[in-house]
């Protein structure tokens, strides 16, 4: 049984990191979804890069929010016509600083069946990367920056 999507966009933007203990409620909340065979999360780290022998220790997100809540919609609305299986999909996304080390993205697919699962997953990943207007300001030990290029 295919669940419908509801139209109205959903609310994709946290302030600072995403919560280890948000993704485990998550996944519990989904427990008794008992229709779901798979469930595939990725989970985006901000990582300690080097610039010009600078470390980064952080990364500060901001975005054109009205613009940017609308390409998930539709990134979401798209991957529930391209990948029938689906029944959950759920995407996160940081605002302001976050620390290296710390969840920046989570993207939580839940299907029928796990090859569904993990092409929506990448498939999903791929068009944030590419359609949405957040911006990363990579803040250097030197309190300078540096700002980040989507790869």
């Amino acid at each position: 049984m295919k669940i419908k999507t509801e139209k109205k966009p959903k609310k994709v933007f946290r302030e600072g990191p995403i919560s280890p203990e948000m993704i485990a409620e998550s996944i519990a909340k989904h427990s008794s979804k008992t229709e779901i065979g798979a469930h595939s999360i990725f989970l985006g780290q901000v990582r300690n890069d080097q610039i010009e022998d600078k470390q980064v220790i952080a990364i500060e997100y901001s975005a054109y929010e009205s613009m940017a809540e609308k390409a998930f919609h539709n990134i979401r609305e798209d991957a529930f016509s391209r990948f029938d299986d689906l029944t959950c999909l759920h995407i996160y996304h940081s605002l302001g600083e976050v620390k290296i080390g710390e969840i920046c993205l989570f993207v939580f697919v839940s299907s029928r069946h796990r090859e569904q699962a993990f092409e929506a997953s990448r498939f999903i990943v791929e068009q944030i990367k590419k359609e949405v207007p957040i911006f990363g300001k990579e803040v250097l030990e030197d309190k300078s920056f540096s700002w980040k290029v989507n790869q």
